[in-house]
């Protein structure tokens, strides 16, 4: 999808069974301007299949709220813990499932391709990304967000692979012109 045709609308996701963060991202030519963000909590819910399910009714009534036309999600990665992995993957497949249902495009991203797009640094830690996205978005970050930044960084992630062409749109190899589209990424 080119951003020049219209205006898009990303929902970023950090899939989580306690806590799930998201993002809505509005880009309008290249300008990302953030709708919202925010965080499901679900810790009270015991049975992990009410958690489930409330994901999906949940982000269900976030994307009819927004009407977002692409959901750009973080990838579950193995830690020490199988278990941790399996329910973020199914987190994970709820919320895509969601995003189905809707129409979304979806797109997923793993933990150090998301940090390498904000920071330049695939092992960032959070506090990196949250001080990066807030240099370079006009929206400003505060402690009630910072649950939330991951799927703020995965929607810009997802913008920034959009508006350089790496998804649907036109690749190129010239610097020259990666410079004349992207004046902002030049310090």
């Amino acid at each position: 999808m080119s951003l020049k045709n219209k205006s898009t609308k990303i929902i970023g996701i950090d899939p989580g069974t306690n806590i799930l963060g998201y993002a809505i991202l509005e880009l309008d030519g290249k300008n990302p301007k953030v709708q919202d963000i925010g965080v499901l909590k679900l810790e009270s819910f015991k049975n992990h299949q009410t958690k489930l399910k409330e994901i999906f009714l949940q982000l269900q009534e976030i994307i009819e709220t927004y009407l977002p036309n692409q959901m750009a999600i973080e990838a579950p990665f193995y830690g020490k813990n199988v278990q941790s992995m399996l329910k973020l993957g199914r987190a994970q497949g709820v919320a895509m499932a969601a995003a189905m249902t809707m129409g979304l495009d979806i797109i997923e991203y793993s933990p150090k391709k998301i940090k390498q797009s904000i920071t330049g640094n695939g092992n960032a830690s959070k506090e990196q990304v949250a001080a990066m996205l807030n240099h370079m978005l006009t929206f400003k970050i505060n402690e009630h967000y910072l649950d939330a930044t991951d799927a703020l960084a995965v929607a810009v992630c997802h913008q920034h692979q959009i508006s350089n062409g790496g998804i649907g749109g036109t690749k190129t190899n010239s610097w020259k012109k990666f410079l004349k589209d992207n004046p902002n990424r030049i310090r």
